[in-house]
């Protein structure tokens, strides 16, 4: 399985522009339901995210203005990014070696594709699991699954 298996269905791409005041980031992130969005600058040039963790910790715990702040002047910029190529298990791997819960997807020519949570991958995760545990069937006709079993033996 590959990233674009994983994003290919998404309609809309989420993002906002370097010069979006942060209080428009914040309620932007809660109008869409996501914890992060990518930020672009004038031309369309993925710079940076911004995240809710970004929110709390460098406005709201410092007590700032969110209304007077861009959100350039929080956003994270070492951004980690990957491909739709890129398989699974990569991405697994590098979010767990770098302790993110967001890829940022670029395709070949460098352009915002869109992101890959923590989320996305512990769905395709646990619908794997489900394929895999062995349901049998219990004396009364019931179905158990492999974790029940156990409890009825």
């Amino acid at each position: 399985m590959r990233v674009s298996d994983l994003i290919g269905s998404r309609r809309e791409v989420y993002f906002i522009t370097e010069e979006t005041s942060v209080m428009q980031a914040a309620q932007y992130l809660r109008e869409k339901q996501v914890r992060s969005v990518g930020v672009v600058d004038g031309a369309g040039k993925l710079t940076g995210v911004i995240s809710q963790s970004d929110i709390s910790d460098k406005v709201a715990a410092e007590n700032k203005n969110p209304e007077s702040m861009k959100a350039s002047e929080i956003m994270s910029r070492n951004l980690l990014t990957v491909t739709p190529e890129m398989s699974f298990e990569d991405s697994l791997r590098a979010m767990e070696q770098n302790g993110v819960y967001h890829l940022l997807v670029l395709d070949e020519e460098n352009r915002f594709q869109g992101m890959l949570s923590v989320s996305d991958l512990l769905k395709v995760m646990a619908a794997d699991h489900k394929e895999r545990v062995p349901a049998t069937i219990g004396l009364d006709g019931t179905l158990l699954m492999a974790s029940s079993i156990a409890s009825h033996s």
